[in-house]
């Protein structure tokens, strides 16, 4: 089993935070090589860590089985829908638990990973938790096999996105490519644009995006425009006029992306905030 360290003395927040994502990841990359007997001989396994576990702030951590109920999940997840305990979320769907329109969603994602066993990296989501609060983060989720090679669960993680690091030698150059994306989020953004803006090369800026933003110039530029759509979703503004407003060439391009990062389609999270 991955063990996790303790934090390194000195290290800032954000790297304490980079820390705890990077060595749940390698739990998660862990559970999926193991191959157990069965998902309990994994699921005791796991126990033992459950501490640590529960004690990474602002990252989410659970197991689920092949009906995608939630089996094993830590307390940061079980507190963000709105639970005291682990134990109120087992059993349960994120259809259960998350807002109607977006729960489905990501159920609907839990199964895809089960049942064609897909493995989701560095996805880009927005969540809606306990008393609406929205959150973005950056999702993993890998299937689970036994010793037949045969799928018996999920495991998977979210953290949220953490601030930018201004602090960085790059920032300056990079809160540039930021600053532009912000203003100009409604019109196409070509990376040429993004490297004449900067000065640096496609590959620096990609670089840099991740180390500084934790994103690539496209979930940049997706996240901006989702931002905006969700303050406009709450207004009565026609569905189609926000996909052109957000700088999406049609309606159904909007949709495609929209439930891609949140789960659903714009007209029921639209129903999800009126509710």
């Amino acid at each position: 089993m991955t063990r996790i360290p303790e934090t390194a003395p000195g290290l800032s927040p954000p790297e304490e935070a980079a820390l705890a994502v990077d060595e749940l990841s390698q739990i998660c990359e862990g559970l999926a090589r193991q191959r157990p007997e069965n998902i309990q001989a994994l699921l005791n396994a796991v126990a033992l860590i459950a501490p640590l576990l529960n004690a990474i702030p602002n990252v989410v951590f659970f197991i689920k089985d092949l009906q995608a109920r939630y089996l094993m999940v830590n307390l940061t997840l079980a507190r963000r829908c709105g639970f005291k305990s682990v134990s109120s979320l087992l059993g349960k769907t994120s259809a259960d638990v998350f807002p109607s329109a977006l729960g489905h969603g990501y159920t609907e994602q839990d199964l895809r990973v089960l049942r064609e066993a897909v493995t989701l990296r560095d996805q880009l989501e927005m969540h809606l938790y306990n008393g609406r609060v929205r959150g973005w983060c950056l999702t993993q989720k890998l299937a689970l096999r036994d010793t037949q090679g045969r799928v018996i669960g999920m495991a998977g993680i979210s953290h949220d996105l953490q601030e930018a690091h201004a602090r960085h030698p790059a920032w300056q150059k990079l809160a540039i490519v930021d600053d532009h994306i912000r203003r100009h989020y409604h019109q196409p953004i070509t990376m040429e644009e993004l490297t004449a803006l900067s000065g640096m090369s496609v590959a620096q800026i990609e670089r840099y995006c991740k180390r500084i933003f934790h994103l690539t110039p496209r979930q940049m530029i997706h996240k901006v425009r989702l931002e905006k759509a969700t303050e406009l979703l709450a207004s009565d503004t026609p569905i189609t006029d926000i996909a052109l407003q957000c700088g999406y060439t049609d309606h159904s391009a909007f949709s495609r992306q929209f439930k891609a990062m949140t789960g659903s389609t714009p007209r029921d999270f639209r129903i999800t905030l009126q509710g």
